[in-house]
């Protein structure tokens, strides 16, 4: 069965490489907890506010079971 979780971090200022290894690091953990789950595809989107300016990120993981 296919089965899709999210993953969600804010972004500061000059930290966003940080943030980033963090949301790998979770998905990563994720996996290895369920090492009989099949990844089928990972997506990024950035969450913004009225300005545009990008405040966030939400990975989105596709995986069976």
């Amino acid at each position: 069965m296919y089965k899709v979780k999210t993953f969600g971090t804010e972004l500061q200022a000059f930290q966003v490489h940080r943030e980033l290894e963090k949301v790998d690091l979770q998905v990563n953990e994720f996996f290895a907890r369920h090492p009989d789950y099949r990844l089928v595809g990972v997506n990024d989107m950035p969450l913004t506010d009225d300005n545009g300016a990008t405040q966030g990120l939400i990975r989105v993981v596709a995986y069976e079971e």
